[in-house]
């Protein structure tokens, strides 16, 4: 009320003003935050586009040392695994695998300390130089999950540097930053936007502001602004008519979603059967395993003309031009080979491998659907194995088209992806990266419980100062092996 008691006139010029300056356009919070998410996007797009032209330099650098003498490699490679497995035992531990499931994560667990173990920029820096090492090593990794993780990172610290620490507004960070970090790293804005809806939210919950989507736009244009309008693997004009030609829909969905869903559950941490094996010798000898699974990289790719070093790409990309130069079973082998660069613990994503092996094995299935395009049946099946490693149909198909240029394969891919994520919940009925996600949170539960357990037994007051113990399930440690304990490392808040 006024000075004298009477209510302000709500259509007065003063009371229209103060509703102006009021409202979202013109609140100076808001602006502070988009001019952050525009400044994080801007940055994001950067370290894309900078971390891909270092990982495509890193990997020359190796395949030109094994075109000269292929035995080079089995020197190398072993070595660097084993380095690997060494740098991220301690501090750097949480750069370990894809950095997708860090993400998710992260944005499940709203505690700073968690979150900081997870997302800091030591880490994100650390995620991009190992990766670089791998692929120098000839590691068959990706970098597209290790730059949502560090879009992820870069944009949560931004937010929290400037004052956005509230556990709700970090999380809208980490989304933008992870989503961005997709967009950028395959110029797929669109594919970035699905990928925060589907695979990193889960659901809707996280509610997409305009903010959000401007922020993957920015990063896009960063990455378009410096690399040109490109298809990552080149624009295709490929078709399928209907009729016997959706046979190919069929052979692609089951069989691809059925090698994706083994690939998820082959990767996923258990303390039974074949994983709990290879867990528990990860865990006894974890350098020496890491430089086993090199080797063994290395023996299986002297079974190809052009090894199954890298991401992948080159032969994908032939696969689906048409003019592959390489071995029939190279989408077996590269299956083979992304499986014993995972186990092995090191920094490196799968989104990459994930398409040569489904390109890989589209050509296999070229045999047995006569008068079908091969390009066609190649590109469905690299989005069904996409699709059925993730379960992440929508991201697979939109990833696919825009890699290729290609809308007139639409209902195909969709209808692939959506048989591919059916068929793979018969070996993995979780999506892998939410299933490694719900790993780190286990840990992270289990070492509160630990530590509550601690406080009342009247533990030594030094013994809450141990930092969390969540093992990144990126290699298969079985939950009753004990993790490096008896290092002294800082609190979860480092």
């Amino acid at each position: 009320m006024s000075a004298g008691g009477e209510t302000p006139d709500p259509s007065s010029p003063q009371a229209r003003l103060r509703r102006l300056t009021e409202s979202e356009l013109f609140s100076l919070p808001q602006w502070r935050r988009r001019i952050l998410f525009w400044t994080g996007a801007v940055l994001v797009g950067l370290a894309a586009v900078g971390f891909a032209q270092a990982a495509d330099w890193a990997y020359r650098v190796f395949h030109g040392v094994v075109e000269s003498n292929r035995y080079w490699a089995f020197l190398i490679t072993p070595l660097t695994f084993a380095l690997l497995a060494w740098l991220t035992q301690g501090a750097l531990k949480a750069t370990r695998g894809s950095g997708i499931p860090q993400a998710i994560a992260a944005l499940k667990v709203e505690d700073e300390g968690f979150r900081r173990s997870l997302l800091s920029l030591r880490v994100a820096l650390g995620k991009m130089a190992l990766t670089l090492a791998a692929l120098l090593g000839g590691a068959s990794v990706g970098r597209e999950g290790p730059t949502v993780h560090v879009g992820a990172g870069l944009l949560y610290s931004l937010g929290r540097r400037f004052g956005f620490a509230e556990p709700a507004a970090a999380g809208r960070f980490i989304l933008a930053g992870a989503a961005a970090g997709l967009a950028a790293a395959f110029n797929t804005p669109l594919a970035g936007i699905v990928f925060a809806i589907e695979e990193m939210s889960g659901s809707f919950e996280h509610r997409l502001s305009g903010i959000l989507l401007t922020a993957v736009f920015v990063a896009g244009m960063v990455s378009l602004g410096i690399l040109g309008n490109y298809a990552y693997f080149g624009q295709f004009d490929i078709g399928l008519p209907l009729g016997k030609a959706w046979w190919a829909v069929l052979a692609t969905g089951l069989v691809c979603g059925l090698a994706g869903g083994l690939f998820a559950r082959l990767i996923l941490p258990s303390d039974h059967g074949l994983r709990g094996i290879v867990g528990r010798l990860r865990a006894r000898q974890p350098i020496v395993f890491a430089a086993a699974c090199g080797l063994a990289l290395v023996l299986l790719s002297q079974l190809t003309h052009t090894g199954l070093y890298g991401t992948g790409y080159a032969q994908a990309r032939e696969i689906i031009g048409g003019h592959a130069d390489t071995v029939s079973s190279f989408g077996v082998l590269k299956f083979l080979g992304n499986i014993a660069s995972y186990w092995a613990g090191i920094p490196g994503g799968i989104f990459s491998p994930a398409l040569a092996v489904g390109a890989g094995l589209g050509n296999n299935l070229t045999t047995i659907l006569p008068g079908v395009d091969p390009s066609a049946v190649a590109l469905l099946a690299m989005a069904g194995y996409l699709s059925g490693v993730t379960q992440a149909p929508l991201t697979a198909t939109v990833i696919s088209m825009e890699l290729t240029a290609n809308q007139q394969m639409v209902l195909p891919i969709m209808a692939t992806c959506l048989l591919a994520r059916a068929a793979s919940s018969i070996f993995s009925r979780k999506p892998v990266y939410r299933a490694l996600a719900d790993k780190l949170i286990e840990g992270y539960e289990r070492e509160l419980a630990r530590r509550a357990a601690e406080e009342q037994d009247d533990e030594p007051a030094n013994a809450s100062a141990k930092t969390l113990a969540a093992e990144d399930p990126a290699t298969p440690i079985p939950p009753s092996v004990a993790p490096d304990d008896h290092r002294p490392t800082p609190s979860p808040g480092h």
